[in-house]
């Protein structure tokens, strides 16, 4: 077979896993087929390197893999970073109070290591933790307060919210610290924050650079709101019949949903002449 297009690149929760967090065999063997035939996957997510480098290497892959949806960039065989982006402490305090004066807890990521102010016992932070497969390190005292002490370089900092409430907390973080920092939604429940620029797009613009693949011949598939801006950039952007109705408004195609196989179908469609 001959490939059309030169990289793709996708997300991996909700989109290259199912709900199960399987890898669906028809899409394993999708994948597997395209890169047989000379293609480059690429996966970028916003999980940390500590997650998502044991369920890449599972797959196989091999090249780059991009965590904290484009501050950190690794090699997946080695582990060693080609990038490590990240906030100063000042602005990570900053992220920090506004969800403490709302109530909500907040996570945050510092040298592949999860600092948290949930309890033990919250469930949200239970399941959190059993799907990202990392124990977070419990932090007595206020995160924000912690982070300043510690002078911690850190790559994000989320917060679980309601799920009726992410569009709410999303739009007023986003309108008081959208033009320092980049502020998105990686699922239902998260609202999240990184460097202002590390975005999935710049990623795919660095992963078509590194390659030597026009950015015409790229393909970005996703879900959740930190997957458009690569949507938007990729010369096919794609999103999961699960997807997010601003995801699906900003993409080229919408495919059937992540429990259905819609990689195993994108490939097909666009990964080959």
């Amino acid at each position: 077979m001959k490939i059309n297009c030169g990289l793709i690149v996708s997300d991996f929760d909700g989109t290259l896993i199912d709900d199960n967090q399987r890898i669906l065999p028809q899409v394993k063997k999708a994948i597997d087929d395209y890169v047989a035939a000379g293609g480059i996957f690429a996966v970028c997510t916003g999980r940390m390197p500590r997650s998502i480098l044991p369920r890449v290497r599972e797959m196989g892959l091999k090249g780059l893999v991009i965590a904290y949806q484009g501050t950190v960039i690794a090699d997946i065989e080695t582990g060693k970073l080609l990038r490590n982006g990240g906030m100063e402490c000042k602005g990570t305090a900053e992220i920090c109070r506004y969800f403490e004066r709302r109530g909500y807890g907040v996570n945050v990521y510092a040298d592949d290591n999860i600092y948290t102010d949930f309890p033990e016992d919250d469930e949200a932070m239970q399941i959190y933790e059993k799907i990202v497969k990392v124990k977070a390190i419990r932090v007595k005292e206020k995160l924000s307060d912690f982070v300043v002490n510690n002078k911690m370089f850190c790559q994000k900092v989320i917060s679980i919210v309601p799920e009726n409430m992410r569009d709410e907390v999303y739009n007023e973080l986003n309108e008081k610290y959208g033009k320092e920092f980049d502020v998105t939604c990686s699922a239902k429940v998260l609202v999240e924050a990184s460097p202002f620029g590390d975005n999935k797009g710049e990623a795919l613009k660095f992963l078509s650079a590194y390659y030597n693949i026009p950015i015409e011949k790229t393909v970005a598939v996703g879900d959740n709101l930190n997957d458009i801006s690569m949507i938007k950039v990729a010369g096919i952007g794609c999103a999961v019949g699960n997807a997010d109705i601003l995801v699906k408004q900003a993409a080229d195609f919408v495919s059937v949903s992540n429990n259905d196989g819609a990689l195993a179908q994108i490939i097909k469609k666009f990964g080959f002449a």
